[in-house]
């Protein structure tokens, strides 16, 4: 009786546990939602780059110019050193340093700053060349023989003519600087004649020419203390042939170094 009782029980939990299981299973639970995704953070402004930043050229003698030349990129603010201030992103601008300068651009952006440094280097031109030296003092014999004029006169006559005015003329501003340079000396005004007529009176016709040629020169403004007058009447012929054309050339007041 017993036993029969113990598989009775057992068999009710059986069919209890077999009614469980085949009861209708409920829809599965749905799946956790995906884990919430973050933006990425926007990248970082692109920082300034200074493509190029040259002078041309690079070494210059004083007084000259040089050019500065520049590129820039990813800036906002652009700016060069020495005076020069703010300036376009890229551009050239000219400069005259007068010493070795370096010139220094900077650039700035929302993403930082960069710099670059160009040098213009500065020499001193080369000295000008010495003077020419001064050319050798003349003596006084070759700037009267050079600078001073024989005046002529007519046949017989002391007046001085055309010709001769014009001859003591140029002579007058001559002695000036001559005698302005030769300090203390004296010129002769020699009085000439030809071969005609006597020594004697040769000597006075050319005594008359040299005072003459003397008084034209006082009024022109040739110190009168510094003029001599001597007559060599026919004595120093110029030219020895006895025709008219010798005869003219003797017949001269001529200028030599006073004695």
């Amino acid at each position: 009786m017993r036993k029969r009782n113990i598989t009775a029980v057992m068999l009710g939990l059986s069919l209890m546990l077999f009614a469980a299981g085949c009861k209708k299973k409920g829809p599965a639970p749905p799946p956790p939602p995906p884990p919430k995704q973050e933006a990425p953070p926007p990248p970082p402004p692109a920082r300034p780059v200074i493509g190029s930043f040259t002078a041309e050229p690079s070494t210059i003698e004083r007084g000259q110019s040089a050019t500065l030349r520049w590129r820039v990129e990813n800036a906002t603010d652009i700016s060069i050193d020495q005076g020069l201030g703010i300036v376009q992103p890229s551009g050239t601008r000219q400069v005259f340093p007068s010493n070795t300068t370096t010139y220094t651009l900077t650039a700035r952006g929302p993403g930082g700053s960069a710099s670059a440094n160009a040098t213009v280097s500065v020499t001193a031109p080369p000295p000008p060349p010495p003077p020419p030296p001064p050319p050798p003092k003349r003596s006084l014999v070759d700037r009267l023989t050079s600078e001073v004029q024989d005046a002529f006169f007519d046949y017989d006559k002391s007046d001085i003519r055309e010709d001769a005015r014009a001859t003591l003329t140029r002579n007058a501003d001559a002695l000036k600087g001559i005698l302005g340079e030769f300090q203390g000396q004296t010129i002769s005004v020699e009085g000439h004649c030809d071969e005609r007529g006597s020594a004697e009176y040769n000597l006075g016709l050319g005594d008359r020419r040299a005072t003459a040629a003397k008084e034209f020169l006082v009024q022109l403004g040739v110190q009168t203390d510094r003029l001599r007058t001597i007559s060599l009447g026919k004595e120093r012929p110029q030219c020895t042939e006895s025709e008219e054309s010798c005869w003219q050339k003797n017949r001269r007041a001529h200028f030599s170094v006073g004695q």
